[in-house]
Order: C-alpha cells, then structure tokens, then sequence
C-alpha cells in the first residue's frame, strides 16, 4: 500500500466513527490532531475510534479533536477533506465507493482492534506512562556519564558537583514524573498522580515505621509510584461518582491524596520496595550465575518481542535497575539484536548483487541501524524475506551472549538510560569495572552480533528458491524480469542502430 492510500485508508476508517460526513461541519488540523466540528457528538463511537491503531488519543474541546501524531495529522487531514467533500455531494440515497471503501475499512480496523488482548494494551499504556521520560533519561544519563569521565580524569573539580546536580535531579524525582503520567494515562488528575507518588521520595517518610521496619525515601521507587498513582485515580473517580458537586472541589481531592497516601506509606512502599530488590538481585544472580546462556536467550529473542510489542514490559524494569544500580544491565545485551540485524542485511546486500530496489533499501537503512534504529531493516528487508530474520535473530544470540559472557567473568556492562542502543549506546555505557573495559566488551558485542549475523545470513539464510525469486534485476524491462523470475531466458534486446556518418561541419 502506498503511503496515500495508507493515510486514504486512516481517514475512511475515520469517517464513520464520528457519525459520517453529514455530521461534519468543519474539518482543520493543528501540529498533531485533526479538529472536527461535529452536529451531534452523540454520533460519535468514542472506543471504536479510540481502538483504531493510527489514533492515539482523543480530546474534547471547542472541537472534537483526534490524536494522529506530527507529520501523519498533516497527510491525513487532505485525505479525510476529500471523503467529506464526496459524501456530502453525493445523493443521499445511492452509497458511493468511498463510502463503501470506508465501512469496509471500518470494518477491518474494528476486526484488527479485536485482535488486541488486554495484556498487549496494558503494556501499550505501560510504554505511554514510561515512553515521555526517555528523553530526560537521555540526557541526564549523558550528562552522568561525562561528569564521571571529568572526575576520572581529575578535570574541572569546580564543575563536576555542578554536573552531578544536573545529572542526578531528575532521577532523585522521577517517581513524581510517573506518578503524573500514570494518573492521566488512566484517566485521572494528572497532578494528584503526581502528589501522592511524591510521599515517595518525600525526606520526611524516614520517620514513619512500617511492618516492623523505618522506611526509607525513594523506598519502592517507579514501581511503588506507578501502584500509589493507579490507586489515586480508583479513588478520585469514586469520590466524583458519590461526592455532591458543591463539595467536590474540596473533598475530592482531599480523599484522593489521604487516601491513597496512607495506602502508599503502610503498604505499597514496602512492597514496592521488596519487589524492587527482588528485581536487582535476580538480574544481578542470572548474570553472574548464565550469564552467557541468558545473554543468548535475550539477545536472539529481542526483536520477535519487539514485533510483538512485548519489550514495553521491560521498561519499568530497566527504570528500577537505573534507579538502583545506576544503569540497566540488560539493555547493553538486548541492544544486540540490532547488530544482529545490521550484519544479515549486510548478507542480504551481497547475495542479491541484481536486486536493486532491495540493496538501495539497505544502503540508506544501514546508517540508521548502525545507530540502533532497527525498523527500516527490520520491515524492509529481513522480515519480507522471512529467513533472514531469524539469522538476524541468531546474530543478537551471539552478540548477547558475548556481553553476557563477561557478566560471568566478573564485568557487568550497563547502560544509564534507556531508548538508545547500536552505536549511539556509547555515550550512555557505565559499569563496575571502568568505561574502557565496558566500552571494549560492548563494542566486542556489537562485532559478535555484526559477524555472526552475517555469517548466519549469508550460508543458511537463503534457499535456492528464494535466491531465484529475488536475485532479479529489478531495474530491467519487465519481459527480463519476469523471465528471471520464470528461471527462463529473456528474449533478445533489438541490435542497436549504427550512428549516421556525421557531416561535416558547416563553416
């Protein structure tokens, strides 16, 4: 599908979510949503359009606006102009094509929003809680990574305590951040979320005794405020259920931070806590105990995870041990599956030497996968081929079980952010035996995942049939092609004519 009829597609599935065309009366778009002036907003199916996989989010305004996302709201917004437009000029009484075309889409994005389990949704919400924080967890990471290189090397003492502030507020904080994210990704105040995850980290919660023991700030950490925020919207949507409108301004956001608060201090931080130290010790036991064996394991299953939308579990896990440790351990492995991936499309390139369109596909994906952005060689190349993808996947096994192989041997190698991974990994590396080391055995791991992933794709990641398919000049005529296909001789081009004699030049 081309990307009009793709983003054709979107706006028809659209279209009859929000009550038809009839029920339009004006139609514009800002940076990331498409605003509808609706006739009757009772028309409108809120979930199914909520379920339909290009619309992120709605809101509710002077307009009903539909979450797209930059640059696709732009697209979509001519396409769905155009449907209107059709559908309100033709008659009434004889369906057009487009309307046809857009209950039939309709149709497919509800069957396909049926597909989605409950388990795969709570980790999309999951990934929206976490997904906003990357990018602070970026930069602090950075900034935390460049402020131990200073005090290394015993450069600029007066502005390392100044770097070590910058690098380390967020993270001292970012149980307030979850709590608000959470809080408005199901449907509550964001910043009541974000009151009662910060009882978290508070000092002052160093006084206060819970079974049996004093509890300690940041006890619980991401986890504790992911579970305090879920438990403030529960009882903030009970208190505007029961609560009388006069005093709900008062009450309810009273009940909702006594509430949960206490829940959070004499119950979620301790198990919270627990979980959490569960969660270190585990990673750190499985490491030191099959190391290379996990690293394998997690390294060639990363990107069918990735496919099937189930790496968003492991990102509260990565911030728990970041909070903890100070690093994740299992990103430096998992990011493995990507220099996996690079080397079998590296393979791809040289076994399909007359496949133009597929070899100018990797020359311009291979940058972006050196720098961990799998997607372009993942939907492009490795994944239409079919048996590419799995040697793909048997690179990242090697590769991570390299880097595993040295959590054995007594050097962990972490990461201080998630997001990044490939070359762009670099920056963000740290561990418990010096960044020269760490960075040596993760740059050793990313040429395991290279070669093995290579060598994989080139000898056992293609049959004779598939060569015979796909090693065909896709920039030739198509009689040569479809002979190329067929395993027959194309027929013979015309001889060329001879060049008239030139005359002389006229003086």
């Amino acid at each position: 599908m081309s990307t009009d009829d793709k983003n054709r597609a979107v706006a028809a599935a659209i279209l009859p979510l929000v009550g038809g065309a009839g029920n339009i009366t004006s139609v514009a778009h800002c940076m990331t949503r498409l605003r509808l002036g609706l006739r009757d907003r009772s028309l409108v199916r809120d979930e199914e359009l909520k379920a339909l996989p290009a619309v992120m989010g709605v809101v509710e305004d002077d307009t009903y606006q539909i979450v797209l996302g930059p640059g696709t709201v732009a697209r979509v917004t001519p396409e769905f102009e155009a449907l209107v437009a059709e559908a309100q000029a033709a008659p009434p009484a004889t369906p057009s094509a487009d309307d046809l075309a857009a209950q039939g889409a309709a149709i497919r994005a509800a069957r396909k929003a049926r597909n989605q389990t409950p388990f795969k949704l709570f980790l999309r919400r999951i990934a929206n809680i976490f997904v906003p924080l990357i990018p602070a967890l970026i930069g602090c990471g950075i900034i935390a990574g460049l402020n131990g290189l200073l005090i290394n090397l015993d450069w600029l003492p007066a502005v390392t305590p100044a770097l070590a502030a910058i690098a380390s507020g967020f993270m001292a904080l970012i149980a307030v951040f979850v709590g608000f994210n959470t809080a408005k990704e199901f449907g509550g105040t964001p910043i009541l979320g974000g009151a009662v995850a910060a009882i978290i980290v508070f000092p002052g919660v160093a006084k206060v005794d819970a079974f049996g023991q004093t509890l300690s700030p940041g006890q619980g950490g991401v986890l504790g405020a992911l579970g305090a925020a879920v438990l403030a919207v529960y009882v903030e949507k009970w208190c505007r259920r029961w609560v009388p409108e006069s005093l709900d301004v008062l009450v309810t956001p009273t009940l909702t931070v006594l509430v949960s608060g206490l829940v959070t201090i004499f119950g979620l931080m301790f198990v919270a806590g627990e979980v959490s130290n569960a969660i270190g010790e585990f990673a750190d036991w499985l490491l030191v105990h099959a190391g290379a064996g996990a690293g394998f394991v997690l390294g060639g299953l990363f990107l069918p995870l990735v496919m099937l939308g189930l790496h968003q579990a492991l990102i509260p896990i990565h911030t728990t041990l970041i909070e903890q440790q100070g690093y994740t351990v299992l990103l430096p492995i998992l990011a493995m599956a990507g220099a996996g991936q690079v080397g079998a499309a590296m393979a791809v390139y040289l076994k399909l030497p007359r496949n133009g369109s597929i070899r100018r596909t990797i020359k311009s994906a291979l940058p972006a996968g050196f720098l961990g952005v799998g997607e372009p060689l993942i939907y492009g190349v490795s994944l239409p081929l079919g048996r590419p993808f799995v040697t793909a996947c048997v690179g990242g096994a090697f590769g991570g079980g390299f880097v595993g192989l040295f959590s054995m041997l007594g050097t962990k190698v972490g990461s201080t952010a998630i997001g990044p991974s490939g070359w762009a990994l670099f920056p963000l590396l740290d561990g418990d035996k010096g960044l020269g080391r760490t960075i040596a055995i993760y740059a050793g791991g990313l040429l395991t995942g290279y070669l093995a992933g290579f060598v994989a794709t080139y000898f056992w990641g293609f049959g004779a049939r598939l060569l015979e398919e796909f090693d065909v000049d896709t920039d030739a005529g198509p009689e040569t092609v479809v002979a190329a296909s067929a395993g027959t001789t194309p027929p013979p081009s015309p001889a060329p004519k001879p060049d008239p004699e030139p005359k002389p030049a006229k003086l």
